[in-house]
Parts: C-alpha cells; structure tokens; sequence
C-alpha cells in the first residue's frame, strides 16, 4: 500500500489544482482518475470543447464582422460538423498535455483506476484486473459531474445531452433546447449563430436568474432578435420520437416531440436536455466513511471544502453552484491549503461569472436586485459599445458595460457586462474592488485608445454625474 499526505480523486479544475497546491508545499500527492486522459469534463467534454466550439462558430460564421460586413457575411459557406469539431479537437489535445504536463513537472503521481473508499484513509483504485491500495492523511473529492439524464428520456442521435451535441454526426435544421441555464443558453446562442431554427424552452420566466436583471434581460433580446425562439415559464413534461408528418424538415423521416405542460406540442430534428448536472459519486462508496450525496449527487461541504469527515474534503462540480471550472480551480487550491495549515488570502466574493453565449456575458460582485434587498444605496452607470471606438471598430455596438458604486463611499460594488470581451474586461473592475477602490479610479486613469476597457471611464463619468445630484 503506498502512502500519500493527499489523495485526490478526480483530475479536473478542482483536483489538479489541489494536487499542485499540495505538491508546491513538499508534500506527497496522488491523483486518480478514471478516464483515459486527465483533465475531466472541462478539458474533455464541457468547458474547453464547448468554448472551443463558439470560437469556431464566431469565425467561419464570420458572426463578428457582419455589422460592418453584412448580415449574410460567412468565411465559409456549408459549414459542417467536420468543421467545427478539427478546430475544437486541436484545443482539447492541446490542453490535456499541459494538464498532464504540470502534474508530472510537480511530482504527482498519476494512478489509472475508478476510486472508491474502504474507510477514512484506505482508497482503492480499479483499473481493469488492476487493483490499488493508497494510504492517505487527506483526500479530495473532485469527481466533476455529467449531464442529469432522466430515465423516462431515450436519448439517442436525435435526443442529446451537453457531452451528445458535441457528437453529432451532422447539423440540425432544427433544435429544441429544454433548458435556459448556462449550458442550455450557450448551445443555443451557438447553434442559432449557425443558422439552426432553435427554440429554447425554459421552466422560469428569467434565462439565468442569477444576472443582473438588465442583462438577462438585453441576452433575452439578443437571442429574440437572432431568431430564436423562447418559451419562458414553459415545462416539458414528455419527450418522444415521432414519425415526421409529410413535407415536415427530416433527414431520417423522425422527429423529437415535447409535449409542455400548457398542452403546447414542440418538434425538431434534434433536442438538447440541458436541465441540471448529476455529481460523479455512484461509484466512491461514501457510506462506508459516513457520508452521502444528495440526489443531484452533490456533496456538502462547509467554508473550508470540508466535509463532516474531517479529513475528507470536496470541490468543483460535486459540491454544486457555481460549477465553474475558473472556480473549481480556486476551491481545490483553498481546500489543499486549508489540510495542510497554510494561509491563503482569497477573495470568495468576487469570483467572476462567465457565460460564454453569444452575446458573451460576464459579472462579478452584487447585482441590483441583490442591493435593494439589502438596503444598500446605490447607482448605475454604464456605457454602451457603440460610444467606444473599439466596439465600433469590433463591429459589436449592442454591447454594454454598468457599474454598481455606493451613493456615499463610492466604492464599486458590481460590473456587469454583455458583449464582445466580457469575460477579459471583468477583471478591471474585479480588481478594483479587491483593492476597494472607488469609481473615481476609472475617471483618473488613463486606458489605451482604443480599447473596450475605456467603457469603465464612460461608465464612471455617467454614474459620477448622477452622484453630484445627490
């Protein structure tokens, strides 16, 4: 039996982190991983293949230049899923070898098997006929987590989940997205760009709650104005495959037919289930150190990425919102510094959102529905895309970044941003309220011309000039 100082089941965002973070403090680290290559869902199947696929999109669609080129502007015509997937399995080898390449340059040794718990410390890893026993102080869950699929849905070629869509053999004319979450919306904004009718289907009258309500609102106009369909405060209550009527668009003479619970009857080639994640702890056997997964397969954890065995923690898509791979990473290396007694400042309240639908959209700290609840006093400033230089030269004047500063201090309390670069720009601000620094900052420093990241200065001009009525 070898012994580790960690041992870290999973070797995605969350547990590579971790095993680094360990291995940098001297001490011993192991990681296990059940598939053929490292990096879990987020290299494999989920964030690096999917933000692959939108960049794809964006070029041979040549969706960012048609405000200046044309609404029927493309780089290529009759693009295909050969396409599309060259571009995207180029990124995803690519990445996988970095993976791997920082857990051999750290000394962590890497252990082919499913894992499961034989008690507190004793962790076995089956790898075919292939059986290991690993003695550790400390272990990690990072397990990461699929798509949820119901057993009353029969997915196949023309019913898919987020890891199905990126197999397909050829592209729909016509998809149905039951979902609004953030896989959901980014597929669909994705396929949309690509000229495929899609209608999305959503349970609550908001896609992406969790937004600043002006922005879920400006992505729902976006999406209406691209083509799509959106049936909000809608549930899906059966999914089938049926004979296409005549003179109906099939390739194969099927159809996908969701019945909503309003009696309202749906049809597409193809339909994406998007309607939760299942945690990837079936095969851990947790009762046998006293803990369980709820039925989502999600475990709870407290402040520290411990669970209620104290030498047992969890992190990434296993322990829930918000499953981002950007906080994943920032979990396993908390929950590793906090095994060993290391010290590590953290800024948890401003860990940054990125949706990468198209428009991409990104925030960090409160939103306004957020500081109304709270009683904070507060205003907005913001500047649109189309008064900046760059956003005009981008071709992307529907753009737009806001501010949320504090009526008395003045410190920024929230950006959010829709748009070309989103997710790049958030920083700024990000960092600005890190250091708790005023809206005065953007007014007093100067940014390159052109650049989107001016849109901070008009935006801290416009809410400035509201503050001096107050």
């Amino acid at each position: 039996m070898d012994n580790y100082d960690l041992c870290v089941i999973g070797s995605g965002p969350a547990g590579q982190k971790a095993a680094v973070q360990t291995a940098k403090l001297g001490k011993r680290v192991c990681v296990i991983e059940r598939a053929e290559v490292v990096g879990g869902a987020a290299i494999n199947t989920g964030t690096i293949p999917s933000k692959s696929l939108r960049e794809a999109i964006l070029h041979f669609t040549g969706f960012k230049h048609r405000a200046l080129l044309g609404a029927s502007y493309h780089v290529k015509d009759n693009i295909t899923i050969e396409d599309l997937i060259h571009w995207c399995q180029h990124i995803i080898k690519a990445q996988i070898e970095t993976s791997r390449a920082h857990l051999n340059s750290n000394g962590i040794d890497l252990l082919p098997g499913t894992a499961s718990f034989k008690n507190g410390n004793w962790i076995v890893a089956v790898h075919g006929s292939d059986v290991e026993a690993i003695n550790a102080d400390y272990t990690l869950i990072a397990t990461g987590s699929r798509p949820a699929r119901p057993d009353d849905i029969a997915f196949d070629t023309h019913i898919v989940d987020a890891d199905g869509i990126l197999k397909l053999s050829e592209l729909p004319r016509t998809l149905l997205v039951v979902g609004g979450g953030v896989i959901g919306t980014e597929y669909a904004s994705m396929m949309q760009a690509l000229g495929v009718k899609v209608t999305l289907v959503e349970g609550s009258h908001r896609l992406l709650s969790f937004l600043d309500s002006e922005i879920g609102e400006s992505l729902q106009y976006h999406l209406r104005r691209s083509g799509m369909t959106l049936r909000m405060g809608e549930k899906v209550v059966r999914i089938e495959l049926v004979d296409a009527p005549p003179n109906a668009q099939s390739k194969d003479g099927k159809l996908v037919q969701a019945t909503l619970e309003s009696g309202k009857v749906l049809r597409s080639e193809c339909l994406l289930y998007a309607v939760g994640r299942q945690g990837n702890t079936d095969a851990l056997e947790l009762d046998r150190v006293g803990l369980e997964a709820d039925h989502r397969g999600r475990i709870k954890v407290n402040d520290n990425y411990q669970t209620q065995v104290p030498n047992i923690y969890a992190a990434g898509d296993v322990i829930g919102f918000p499953a981002l791979a950007s906080t994943s990473m920032e979990q396993g290396r908390l929950a590793a510094c906090h095994m060993f007694g290391y010290e590590s400042e953290s800024y948890r309240q401003l860990f940054p959102y990125g949706i990468y639908s198209i428009p991409e959209i990104s925030m960090v700290g409160w939103t306004e529905d957020q500081l109304t609840e709270q009683d904070i006093p507060f205003e907005t400033g913001v500047a649109q895309y189309e008064e900046i230089a760059r956003g005009q030269i981008l071709g992307d004047v529907a753009g737009m970044l806001k501010l949320l500063v504090h009526q008395e201090s003045r410190c920024l309390l929230g950006v959010h941003c829709i748009g070309s670069g989103a997710t790049e720009i958030i920083h700024i601000g990000q960092a600005v309220m890190a250091l708790q620094g005023t809206v005065d900052y953007f007014i007093n420093t100067v940014f390159n011309y052109p650049t989107l990241a001016e849109c901070y200065k008009v935006a801290a001009l416009n809410v400035s000039n509201k503050l001096a009525h107050m």
